[in-house]
């Protein structure tokens, strides 16, 4: 059994936020694989389904990010889940728009949804961590992460989070490197053959068209978040 954990903050003023991009990933792969309809269960929301043979649990603390060790580990020591067995789906500053890495362990970052999974279930687990790019400004991180995504980066957002949900089989089986090639390969297909998404894009107004070449992807990925920085340098609320 696996326990894959999505963190965010609950309530649907965060839902588009930043910071929980790891609530979508968790919604993504419960909607492309079938899982059981959520519940209320350790402190979080929970639903169950079987990738590739395997027994996944799928928990959403609803705790509040700071906190969201709390949900986990009581998850943990209910289940009895190894801690080499979890796998946190969380956002990455330090990493590129659309990059995606996968590590066991580790230091936090100053991530403080990882600070308290640490303190409540050790920091053997591990991370998948999605990249969403740095601001360029270290004050202006809070902000950045804690704001919704703009609408030109469901360009490469919505493709990364239906090939994460395609890819998730291969971390029920512990395969991390297979997980991440997978991943590469479906985003590639999803650039040359966009039409063929299958999962359901996530739920927003004013959706951008889907059908950009993958080299204006990457200008569009800077360019929103230069305008961004910009705007909340400038004392105006940022563009979403």
């Amino acid at each position: 059994m696996k326990l894959f954990v999505g963190l965010g903050n609950p309530g649907e003023k965060y839902a588009r936020h930043r910071h929980n991009v790891g609530f979508m990933a968790l919604d993504r792969i419960a909607g492309a694989d079938g899982a059981s309809p959520w519940r209320r269960r350790f402190q979080g929301e929970t639903a169950e389904l079987t990738l590739g043979g395997e027994r996944v649990v799928l928990l959403k603390p609803t705790t509040y990010m700071n906190e969201s060790g709390r949900s986990v580990g009581e998850a943990q020591r209910f289940l009895k889940i190894a801690v080499g067995d979890i796998y946190v789906f969380h956002d990455e500053i330090d990493l590129a728009p659309g990059k995606v890495k996968v590590k066991a362990g580790g230091g936090n970052a100053g991530h403080n949804g990882l600070r308290s999974l640490t303190a409540h279930i050790g920091n053997d687990y591990n991370r998948v961590r999605i990249g969403v790019g740095h601001p360029g400004v270290k004050e202006v991180v809070p902000h950045y992460v804690l704001h919704d995504f703009a609408k030109a980066e469901y360009e490469w957002l919505d493709p990364l989070l239906d090939a994460i949900a395609e890819s998730a089989r291969y971390l029920a089986h512990g395969d991390s490197a297979r997980f991440l090639s997978q991943v590469a390969r479906a985003e590639r297909e999803s650039e040359e053959k966009p039409e063929k998404r299958s999962a359901a894009p996530l739920k927003r107004e004013g959706a951008v068209p889907k059908s950009h070449p993958a080299g204006e992807r990457a200008a569009k990925r800077a360019g929103a978040l230069a305008e961004n920085l910009k705007r909340w340098l400038s004392g105006r609320t940022p563009k979403k």
